[in-house]
């Protein structure tokens, strides 16, 4: 009985000891925690639309460390890895007691290490907590640390911060870093040989840098091949391979990160400086594939000349692709200052929607003959681009050779402040001189607008004339403007009908797109802006200091880089829309007598004088068939369009009226079903014009 005693006490005694010693060693661990807030500094990155990588910037202390899961790297790597550093990974608790008895054991019996016995998770202890001194003392610490990681993480977690920790010569750290640096590319990927290598290199990371001792680093990856658990991964993925591995050649050169998209990336890390990932809605492609056109363009273009682009979906106002200067470094350029966001003189660029407002007020048509003569316009002599006159053109023509006095006179008859209050149903505001109101310099490039403004007033010429916001690229949200369109879809139809038939620069493939070019006063902007049916492309060139730039033009300096932007963006062409209902290009001698010439006199429209004409119906003309889809069961409604009389205007169909007066020259007309109808307008002063149409 006293033996029972005593073991009953020594027990209690031994197990409250054990208890004591347990609570200790908690209160411990939870009185100095490892460090593991440290691990989450990594590098701020900069991600296109789909989560790739454009740029990412340094750390504080200028370390290229780029936050890497076990869902970043291919799994063959992670299998390699634990063969070679640590076999028993998943089955210990932070410290291998098979390995360390190992190694305690051959340091005994040869007086120095032969093998480690760190494993991933006390390597993981030394690269958040660092210490310079290699002792005892730091040796158990990190033993201590990598029990007490484990009862915080799990074990992908410990992985991945191994794979954003690991050092891998000069600034390089984490696996994303080192594959970007060395192979150009993300791990997600890997080749035996390129897994074996970033295995290999944290080990001795400077002694075994690839760019600075080249048989140091393919030593040091045939040892990581030769080891029998990691040669087995190999030879899972095909027999011989490792052999075939240690015959690959080891990259001699250190890349450099992606640094796409500089202007973008600088904004959106002045924007959220805390934040460590920024998305944005740029496409990784076509960014390339723009700053690669860029590079070429600026090479060509000589000293100090810049170059910005914007490419932008119609559809839904995201900007796709941007580059802010020719070179974000090269200071000779400045670089540093994206033109994008910067007001310049447009040039010609803005003559579109001048012509598309005459064609939906109906004052002209595609084959309409203007005279492109000297005229004055109360002081004002616009002149052309060559101080040559054509005569006679067709407004379609004149569009096409951009001429200036034709485009001067349409703006005199419409209106510069209805083509200024045009362009803000596309949210867009140019910039006027000081103290000046609207004027007709605005349709040669009197005013200031960023190229950001021109390619968000474009998207309303690709997608029917319902232009887009255009978000930042960065947090700004792009979606489809609401309220009235900037154009309606006929006129729309129009100008894209005229500027597809504009002949390409010199050795630029036909692509299907409609574009535009323009030459600011004075050589000092050179600008070209396309379109295809869902995608618009604005280009700039020019010195960020406005100076002028002899020799510099929209058609042969922008329009060669605006279609090479295009190639090589690698978006496809997209087929411009097809003509509304009611659309078609009508040949001169089937125009009504009004619109086969644009004229300001009391032969012509009348438009410029303080007369006002009987009413006319322009569209559509007498007798014309209009395929709206009788056949189909399904009618398209019609565009009717008048020109002179005095509003409001009361239409007719057939002899009955239309539901509403309106103030407007053009009206949407519904067929109740095919054949022949009588349409007739009558104007506030009772005067009243007709035709006959026919309805298929």
């Amino acid at each position: 009985m006293r033996l029972w005693r005593k073991f009953a006490i020594g027990s209690a005694a031994g197990i409250v000891v054990a208890g004591a010693v347990l609570l200790a060693l908690d209160a411990a661990d939870k009185a100095f925690p490892p460090p593991l807030d440290k691990a989450d500094t990594v590098s701020p990155e900069v991600l296109d639309a789909d989560g790739q990588l454009l740029r990412a910037f340094a750390t504080a202390e200028g370390r290229w460390r780029l936050k890497t899961t076990v869902a970043d790297v291919d799994p063959q790597f992670l299998r390699m890895l634990v063969a070679y550093e640590d076999q028993r990974f998943y089955d210990h608790g932070g410290v291998d007691a098979w390995a360390l008895g190992r190694a305690s054991l051959q340091f005994v019996r040869n007086g120095r290490i032969v093998s480690g016995a760190s494993t991933l998770s006390m390597q993981v202890a030394r690269l958040i907590e660092p210490r310079a001194e290699r002792s005892f003392s730091a040796k158990l610490l990190q033993l201590v640390r990598a029990v007490q990681i484990e009862r915080r993480l799990s074990k992908e977690e410990i992985l991945d911060l191994y794979l954003t920790h690991a050092p891998y010569g000069g600034n390089l750290e984490g696996v994303r870093a080192a594959s970007l640096a060395y192979f150009g590319k993300e791990p997600r990927r890997l080749t035996v040989a390129e897994a074996a290598l970033l295995v290999a290199l944290p080990q001795l990371p400077e002694r075994r840098r690839p760019d600075r001792n080249l048989q140091a680093a393919q030593e040091a990856r045939k040892r990581v091949l030769d080891r029998a658990a990691v040669a087995a991964v190999a030879e899972a993925v095909g027999d011989g391979e490792a052999e075939r591995a240690e015959a690959v050649a080891v990259p001699m050169r250190r890349m450099q990160l992606p640094t796409l998209a500089a202007h973008v990336a600088e904004a959106a890390l002045r924007k959220e400086p805390d934040v460590l990932k920024h998305q944005t809605t740029l496409k990784k492609q076509v960014q390339q594939g723009l700053e690669a056109v860029a590079r070429a363009a600026a090479m060509k273009l000589g000293p100090k000349l810049s170059l910005a682009m914007v490419m932008a979906d119609a559809q839904t106002g995201a900007i796709v692709g941007e580059v802010g200067s020719a070179d974000y470094f090269d200071a000779s350029r400045s670089g540093w200052i994206d033109m994008t966001r910067v007001n310049r003189s447009p040039g010609s660029t803005l003559k579109p929607f001048i012509y598309g407002l005459a064609f939906e007020q109906g004052l002209v048509s595609q084959e309409t003959i203007i005279e492109d003569r000297p005229a004055d316009f109360f002081g004002y002599r616009p002149r052309n681009f060559d101080m040559s006159y054509q005569g006679d053109v067709t407004v379609r023509e004149a569009l096409q050779l951009s001429l200036n006095v034709p485009a001067v006179k349409l703006l005199d008859a419409v209106g510069p402040s209805r083509l200024l209050v045009r362009f803000r149903r596309a949210d867009v505001r140019p910039a006027l001189p000081p103290n000046e109101t609207p004027g007709l310099a605005i349709g040669l490039g009197g005013v200031g607008i960023t190229l950001k403004d021109l390619v968000q007033l474009y998207t309303a010429l690709a997608d029917r004339g319902r232009p887009a916001r255009l978000g930042d690229g960065i947090t700004g949200t792009p979606d489809k403007l609401d309220g009235e369109p900037l154009l309606e879809p006929v006129a729309v139809w129009n100008v894209a009908d005229i500027l597809s038939g504009v002949i390409p620069p010199a050795g630029a493939p036909q692509r299907g797109i409609a574009y535009k070019t323009g030459t600011s006063y004075g050589y000092r902007d050179a600008w070209s802006v396309g379109y295809d049916g869902r995608y618009v492309l604005g280009v700039w060139v020019g010195r960020p200091d406005n100076s002028a730039v002899p020799g510099l033009t929209g058609y042969g300096t922008a329009a060669p880089i605006l279609f090479e932007g295009f190639a090589k963006s690698g978006i496809a062409t997209t087929p411009l829309p097809r003509p509304p209902g009611g659309a078609a290009r009508i040949a001169q001698s089937e125009l009504p007598i009004s619109q086969r010439r644009f004229a300001l006199n009391a032969s012509g429209l009348l438009v410029a004088s303080g007369r006002e004409p009987a009413p006319q119906i322009v569209y559509p003309p007498e007798g014309a068939h209009i395929d709206l889809g009788a056949k189909g069961g399904d009618l398209s409604p019609l565009m009717l369009k008048l020109q002179g009389g005095r509003a409001p205007f009361r239409w007719l169909a057939n002899g009955k009226p239309l539901p509403d007066l309106s103030r407007r020259r053009t009206q949407q007309w519904q067929p109740d079903g095919g054949g022949y109808s009588k349409l007739t307008v009558i104007d506030s002063a009772g005067r009243a014009a007709s035709v006959g149409v026919f309805i298929d």
